[in-house]
């Protein structure tokens, strides 16, 4: 088989070097660092100031949410009164977060709270009416949800109709009416001039939570206790926002680049005890380990098996609670891994099987087979690989439980709406959602998503863009140059690894290493420097002894205790010559 080189769509910026030559001489910046900067829309040397140097100070007013204010007065009283309360969340990372955060910080200030997270399988997203009917019994006043409630109509309805009232703290798409709730804050409501609305709902319930410190402050409540620090609470408010996935821009990169510090700076008792299972002790912790290290096996409790393992995990004061914690969610990983090979193997080669998958818009596949708790991961991974919109559903006594996940170009919460009448329910946002539907209804549901996806998607090619930050000179990419790029961090969504572009370099002694990683030494104009292109070794044979334009992002890469300067490759391609002579 002769491999050749990915075609890909490089996306250069038009450059601006007014706004260039501004941000070098206000901030002393390299100039490569000012291209990346104007390419991410940050433009004026204040704007970039904050966005490098994150700050609290620079949150916004909590109070600007819609229904904060009356929200932290009923919980407020709830408190003065000695009711008691029920934080009930979500399954995932974002959801026990917010669980924890929240639970953590009542119960610091004495008060009679409990939390619960359904059962992903038996149970499934969201409050629920026998969920309800418990709370009832237990004494419950109060209903706080986090990470869900923004759609559970009839269960908000039924809990007032029993005399107790609810929160809501959530950051999913809102319905046009909204529950019976005392308090439904959502920065994604219409009404919400809240003006960053990408919160998840860690980040909510930590804005929550600012709010609430102030209400109880004017309320004398803090006069012989100790005024709490919330800025303790950021190492889990980033793991939640990481793990949802949420842009790492306005308050989430905020929290993130604080937080991941607090999880390297080791406070946490289970997370010092996650770190070590994951041989992540004594490293400095970045959304990349996070992403691939702890916030898997957080996930994994939920998915497979009780959410409530990976709250006790992070609840605990107990070392020896910790480690056994930690030991408990690795196996439940492990487990959530050879799940979900297996469905991604069996999806790869039923669409391989088609003779022409390039003519289809999105993915929808069924199965008794597949367990509930894995099938968004493969439907992340068949978008990764196939740039399609994706639904699995996992088939069980006739009905369907299905989670999807979406390319930027879709949005798939509204895709979903349109398709309502042939659902159960769903809920979501843009880049992932969930439904559920009768087995019945799947093949024309699939039909009719295909028509709806292809119809938004209609003359958006499917070839896979590389967008380019910036470009340069290989002398360019040095020590100084590096380290004013890791002010860039945390990367994620909406703030990806920054991505630079080098014409007409030669590549030198290319081998493939460890599991087909392409090594080889890069030059140009008298400077050379390292590269690794990961899972690229069958292009060895395309790339040997040539002349080509790269795309990649630079970094250090840490051996034996020093750090030398690696370029991890995006991408690579001939160069244009211009049209051939007659």
């Amino acid at each position: 088989m002769v491999h050749t080189l990915p075609t890909t769509r490089w996306k250069i910026p038009d450059g601006n070097r007014t706004l260039q030559e501004s941000l070098i001489r206000e901030l002393g910046i390299h100039d490569v660092l000012s291209q990346i900067l104007i390419n991410r829309d940050i433009q004026d040397p204040d704007t970039a100031r904050r966005y490098l140097r994150p700050s609290l100070r620079d949150l916004h007013s909590p109070f600007l949410m819609k229904d904060m204010l009356e929200g932290v007065r009923r919980l407020s009283r709830a408190l003065h009164n000695r009711e008691r309360i029920m934080i009930y969340g979500d399954y995932d990372a974002d959801g026990i977060t917010s669980v924890v955060v929240l639970y953590k910080f009542l119960k610091t200030i004495d008060a009679d709270v409990l939390y619960a997270i359904p059962d992903r399988i038996k149970e499934g997203y969201g409050l629920n009416l026998p969920s309800v009917d418990d709370m009832a019994v237990r004494g419950v006043r109060l209903i706080v949800t986090v990470d869900c409630g923004i759609s559970d109509h009839e269960a908000i309805d039924h809990a007032r109709s029993l005399g107790i009232d609810t929160i809501i703290l959530d950051h999913h798409e809102v319905p046009p009416t909204l529950p019976p709730a005392v308090a439904a804050i959502n920065p994604n409501r219409a009404d919400c001039p809240f003006p960053f609305k990408s919160l998840a709902a860690v980040g909510i319930v930590f804005n929550f939570l600012i709010a609430l410190r102030g209400q109880l402050r004017q309320d004398g409540f803090w006069t012989n206790r100790p005024y709490p620090n919330l800025r303790d609470y950021l190492d889990l408010v980033a793991l939640g926002t990481i793990g949802d996935i949420a842009p790492l821009i306005d308050e989430n990169r905020i929290f993130a680049r604080i937080g991941l510090d607090l999880i390297t700076e080791g406070r946490r008792v289970g997370l010092v005890a996650l770190k070590e299972i994951c041989s992540l002790d004594h490293q400095a912790i970045d959304s990349s380990k996070a992403s691939y290290g702890l916030i898997p096996r957080i996930n994994a409790a939920g998915r497979i098996a009780s959410p409530g393992e990976a709250v006790r995990l992070l609840l605990t004061e107990s070392e020896a609670e910790a480690r056994q914690s930690a030991a408990l969610l690795d196996g439940f990983n492990r487990k959530r891994q050879a799940l979900e090979k297996g469905i991604l193997h069996e999806l790869i080669a039923e669409i391989e099987k088609d003779p022409s998958p390039g003519t289809r818009s999105s993915f929808v596949f069924a199965s008794e087979r597949w367990h509930p708790g894995v099938i968004g991961i493969v439907a992340a991974r068949l978008v990764d690989r196939y740039g399609r919109p994706t639904i699995l559903i996992s088939l069980k006594d006739g009905v369907g439980k299905g989670s999807g996940r979406s390319v930027p170009d879709f949005n798939i919460y509204e895709g979903l709406r349109r398709c309502a009448s042939g659902l159960l329910s769903f809920g979501g946002h843009r880049f992932a959602a969930g439904i559920s539907i009768l087995a019945e209804d799947v093949a024309p549901f699939a039909r009719r998503f295909e028509a709806i996806v292809a119809e938004s998607l209609s003359g958006v090619p499917f070839m896979t863009q590389t967008a380019i930050d910036a470009q340069c000179e290989l002398s360019d990419i040095n020590q100084d140059l590096l380290s004013q790029i890791g002010l860039l961090a945390p990367f994620g969504s909406m703030n990806p690894e920054p991505v630079v572009c080098i014409r007409g370099v030669n590549v030198q002694t290319p081998t493939v290493v460890g599991n087909n990683h392409l090594r080889m030494r890069i030059s140009s104009n008298n400077a050379s420097c390292s590269s690794i292109w990961f899972n690229k070794g069958h292009l060895l044979p395309a790339i040997a002894g040539s002349t080509l334009d790269i795309a990649f992002t630079p970094q250090f890469n840490h051996l034996n205790g020093s750090s030398v300067i690696q370029l991890k490759m995006k991408d690579m391609s001939i160069p244009d010559t211009g049209p051939s002579s007659p």
